[in-house]
């Protein structure tokens, strides 16, 4: 490989709607961005597609590619849609219902009395037991019974799946006896893919472990095989970098790591959004942001405080709680493609989405229903073509579908209709950014708001002034930014172990535990190739008080008074009261980080002022008004504008409201700020 080509890493997220690609240069910190339509039959295809458009953008040959990085919905839509491998669980005897009895609990807004539980992914005829026993200290209570294992080899056979979960009882802390049955089941079952609870989540509580494994072998198959063409066609590319993926956690790992517990992308896409966000807003001195994706069908919501992304065990994908660690965020159906519609005199607006296929009227692929891009083409927010020309706007499609579906129903104009379809989904954003800020103990109005995706910057002003916040800071590619936040993403990896028994902080035995998991992360970072000065190693614990029944993620401190004190500072944050109880340790925690080199940012060189290209008429509430259309391309450090004002470029467009004033700093990133608050870049977070 020539010096001049050496090092370029590219990067691409596949949404639902659009593939974003980001080609990066080390050397000169110059990135090449592309944008391509998604195809969910199979996304490979707009991989090497999105591919090929950034390196003929940069003028360079596949070859060039030393890191290729991926961040991938394919393990997500799987779960959601109920679309993964037919499977089998095999558990300890006498659990065979863990999955059918669940938890209790009843989703938030389902109704008490009308709410069913959804039919679970391995059904009870396909729930196998082996006679074994663990205890709860790991002791081995029954031996295990290897010919109970061979005769659910071979009922597992009879039934025709293509994945098997192994969780017994207690296993987290002991696990011999699983391993040795999946050492079985693979000797007899070849063809078959197995996985354990050990290998994907060795923590307490029984039905979560249960799911989550089986959820982990539901997409093994459907995840192996798409790495497999994936790889393929990156080697009939020439391409010989090695593949790293996104994790929930905002981390990247190898494709053997992601065959083995492929759960681990459940929310991959999002969570690199969240890390590129962070970095953008590094790169202006601001430590306290509240990042929202919009993309075609939903809108994630992150807080990042002090810089810290925070992460949590109890996240959800669809209906189903998935406890390994991810990025803590909140997500929502609302997005570009959240569909209008009126019922009994009634608008409302997602979380049902016209998708990439047809999308929305104005894209003009045959969409017939109102959507909340067509809101925005009719009042004007949108320019006449999208990336960089190469996609036209219908207007007249999406003035019918809005006037058909929403204003004569509602007996309004076009015009209302569209501010009437975005005042809705605004809300509703609003409502889950006040879930992960007010809920959680935070003034939104002391951090500052950063919008991404496709539709985020269409929709930034509006949600900062319905917060109360002054200032939003608009990425230089807000639309492609999950492709570069994994330029940004380090090597990253959890490895848990919970106690035998919770009880009160033992130094001693946790140091001993912490050891033996350092060991494991140490072996993993050696897997991927990290060079020790690049390693980073952090202590973490699960701590509650004794009869709660769910923990509190702190930082070890080394000493039990300490860590006690972190843990009751954090319980009054998070929930406003400490109790006058015991605190129990329940399970430890080491985070293991590969340091990647961390993507050169030039600044961009100072601004001439001529960034404007034209007008366009935007319909305020007001009123019709022809408003500044600026080419982001053409602005550099320093530039101030004011709004009303449209700023476009090839992956997103943004709309400054009246009210509003833009400063370009020296990153590229535009900070928006209110008229009068007078804050600029110069306030410190």
């Amino acid at each position: 490989m020539s010096s001049a080509n050496a090092g370029f890493a590219v990067a691409v997220d596949i949404g639902g709607t659009f593939t974003d690609i980001a080609l990066h240069d080390p050397a000169s910190g110059k990135v090449w961005r592309a944008k391509t339509p998604s195809v969910p039959s199979d996304p490979s295809k707009a991989f090497m597609t999105g591919v090929g458009l950034a390196l003929a953008e940069a003028g360079r040959q596949a070859p060039a590619l030393e890191r290729v990085l991926h961040g991938t919905t394919v393990a997500t839509n799987m779960i959601l849609e109920g679309k993964g491998a037919k499977s089998a669980l095999v558990t300890t005897e006498g659990f065979r219902h863990v999955l059918a009895i669940g938890r209790q609990d009843i989703p938030r807004r389902a109704n008490l009395y009308a709410w069913q539980k959804p039919e679970r992914p391995v059904p009870a005829s396909r729930v196998f037991e082996v006679r074994e026993r663990i205890g709860p200290g790991g002791t081995v209570m029954q031996p295990l019974d290897e010919a109970s294992v061979r005769a659910v080899a071979a009922a597992i056979a009879e039934v025709g799946v293509q994945a098997v979960a192994v969780c017994l009882l207690h296993s987290f802390a002991n696990p011999a006896h699983e391993q040795r049955v999946a050492e079985i089941l693979r000797e007899l079952l070849p063809d078959i893919a197995v996985t354990t609870s050990v290998d994907v989540l060795p923590v307490v509580r029984e039905y979560e472990r249960s799911l989550a494994t089986v959820l982990n072998a539901s997409v093994m198959p459907g995840v192996s095989t798409y790495l497999s063409r994936l790889e393929k066609r990156l080697e009939e590319a020439s391409i010989a970098a090695p593949l790293l993926l996104m994790q929930s956690n905002g981390g990247v790992a190898g494709g053997a790591t992601i065959r083995r517990a492929p759960a681990l992308t459940a929310l991959s896409g999002p969570a690199a959004g969240v890390v590129g966000a962070r970095d953008v807003a590094a790169a202006c001195g601001i430590r306290d942001i509240i990042t929202v994706d919009i993309g075609g069908t939903s809108a994630d919501i992150c807080l990042i405080k002090d810089g810290k992304i925070s992460l949590t065990q109890h996240g959800h994908v669809g209906e189903w709680p998935l406890p390994l660690p991810m990025v803590d965020m909140v997500t929502i159906g609302a997005g570009g493609g959240s569909i209008a519609r009126v019922s009994d005199a009634t608008l409302a607006v997602g979380p049902q989405s016209a998708g990439a296929d047809p999308g929305p009227a104005a894209y003009g692929r045959g969409g017939r229903q109102a959507t909340v891009t067509d809101a925005h083409v009719v009042l004007g927010h949108l320019p006449a073509e999208l990336l960089g020309g190469r996609m036209a706007l219908d207007l007249a499609a999406a003035r019918a579908v809005i006037s058909e579906g929403v204003a004569t129903p509602l007996g309004l104009t076009p015009e209302a209709a569209a501010r009437g379809v975005l005042a809705i989904i605004d809300n509703h954003m609003v409502g889950a950014l006040r879930v992960v800020s007010v809920e959680r103990g935070h003034d939104p109005r002391d951090f500052t708001l950063l919008p991404f995706g496709g539709a985020g910057p269409l929709h930034g002003c509006a949600l900062a002034e319905l917060l109360g916040v002054t200032r939003v800071l608009v990425p230089p590619a807000p639309g492609v930014l999950c492709a570069d936040g994994l330029l940004a993403a380090d090597l990253k990896a959890e490895f848990s172990r919970t106690l035998p028994k919770a009880g009160t902080v033992d130094v001693e035995a946790a140091e001993a535990i912490f050891a033996e998991l350092e060991e494991r992360a140490g072996a993993w970072l050696t897997t991927e190739g990290v060079a020790p000065d690049a390693r980073k190693l952090g202590r973490v614990v699960l701590m509650r008080y004794h009869g709660q029944g769910g923990e509190v993620t702190v930082a070890w401190a080394g000493t039990a008074a300490a860590t006690e004190a972190a843990f009751a500072a954090a319980h009054e944050t998070l929930y406003g009261f400490v109790l006058d109880s015991p605190i129990e340790l329940v399970t430890l925690r080491v985070e293991a980080v590969g340091h990647m080199p961390p993507p050169p940012r030039p600044a961009l060189p100072a601004g001439s002022g001529t960034a404007r290209i034209g007008t366009q008429t935007v319909h305020f509430a007001t009123g019709a008004e022809d408003v500044p259309l600026i080419d982001r391309t053409k602005l550099g450090a320093g530039d101030h504008f004011s709004g009303p004002a449209i700023i476009t470029q090839l992956d997103a467009t943004t709309l400054v409201a009246p009210g509003w004033q833009g400063e370009v700093h020296p990153s590229g990133a535009i900070l928006l700020t209110r008229a009068g608050d007078g804050s600029g870049t110069k306030r410190k977070d």
